[in-house]
């Protein structure tokens, strides 16, 4: 046993040990710490980094608890979901609309074609230029929230896209039914959380 958690301690880079032996000590066992102290010896690391490499840590820590906190629930999720859709609805309506009254196609097979571009198309932009610019959708500016990545940050460009494509997955929206982060939250790393600047 003793020598298994050598081994899985010789993997760990120098700030992982010291993180085990500091700010995550509570979550080993006994001898995973030894063998933790046992590579730190054998690499010579210089433990006077450890209060530096700490307070990193710790604010870290700190700041995913922060955003664990203020992640909201499946319900005001379904109340976003619910004002979203009838947004989008209302904006794919008007868009239509619009170009109906300039494009007259005859076939029926164009027909559907334009209306599948349309839906997506409005689906697509209304979350991805809303999250983007504001890191809120209307439903979010209802309910106060917004996105940030799992550790609080602001969201990349990248990383909205990413969701607003995830948001096509079949079922995403039932994945609310069991876990606070759907599915397109998880696959873009991102999460949506109470709004405290407003």
């Amino acid at each position: 046993m003793e020598n298994e958690f050598k081994e899985v301690m010789s993997r760990r880079t120098d700030e992982e040990l010291v993180k085990i032996l500091t700010v995550e000590r509570g979550k080993y066992q006994p001898l995973a710490i030894e063998a933790a102290e046992f590579e730190i010896e054998k690499r010579n690391i210089d433990t006077s980094s450890f209060k530096q490499i700490r307070e990193k840590a710790t604010a870290e820590k700190e700041q995913q608890e922060k955003v664990d906190s203020n992640v909201v629930n499946s319900g005001i999720r379904f109340v976003n979901f619910l004002i979203d859709f009838i947004v989008w609805l209302v904006l794919a309506f008007i868009v239509s609309f619009v170009i109906g009254l300039f494009i007259q196609p005859t076939d029926q097979g164009m027909i559907s074609l334009i209306g599948y571009i349309l839906i997506f198309g409005t689906f697509i932009a209304y979350y991805a230029i809303m999250e983007i610019k504001f890191q809120k959708t209307v439903g979010k500016f209802v309910t106060k929230t917004k996105v940030v990545k799992m550790n609080g940050e602001k969201p990349t460009d990248g990383d909205i896209i990413a969701r607003t494509f995830c948001r096509l997955i079949p079922f995403d929206r039932l994945s609310f039914l069991f876990v606070k982060n759907g599915i397109h939250d998880f696959l873009s790393k991102t999460t949506v959380v109470k709004d405290k600047t407003e």
